[in-house]
Order: structure tokens, then C-alpha cells, then sequence
């Protein structure tokens, strides 16, 4: 997640598990295993509205709601 001054945060970014969490996680080298932030997305209560946010925003890097990059892209190509 991306890190946001206090007045730029979304209201729904203070309810976000992945605030407390080193950003690392959620940002893996090529090749790097995103299972850790996958499960920390899981249990997290805002995980619907950070996925929204990342499609609406085109987020192109990271973990977004639980999906990769790849996962985001073939979710909005199945949309449309």
C-alpha cells in the first residue's frame, strides 16, 4: 500500500492491515513470493475497498486487495 500523509489518507487506509506491516511485503522483487502479503490481505477488513482503489487508480505495482499486478489486470479484462 502506498503510503499516504495523514490528510491524504482515505478513510478506509486507518482500517488497512497492511499499514502496520513493512511495505515490503506487499512490493516483492521479480520473482519474489507475495504469499505473505496475500495473507495479511486476507484477513484484513478493507480488503474490498483497497482493490477497488487500485483498479480505479491503475495501480501497477504491488499488492492491491489480495491480487498481483497480473491478477488486477485479468480481473478488469474479465469486466470489460
Amino acid at each position: 500500500m502506498q503510503r499516504f500523509a495523514d490528510d491524504e489518507r482515505l478513510p478506509w487506509q486507518e482500517q488497512a492491515l497492511c499499514a502496520y506491516v513493512d511495505p515490503d511485503v506487499f512490493f516483492p522483487e521479480k520473482g519474489g513470493s507475495s504469499r505473505e502479503a496475500k495473507r495479511i490481505c486476507a484477513q484484513c477488513t478493507v480488503q474490498r475497498e483497497c482493490l477497488d482503489y487500485a483498479l480505479a487508480n491503475d495501480e501497477r505495482f504491488g499488492i492491491w486487495g489480495g491480487l498481483s499486478e497480473r491478477e488486477r489486470r485479468r480481473l478488469k479484462k474479465l469486466a470489460s
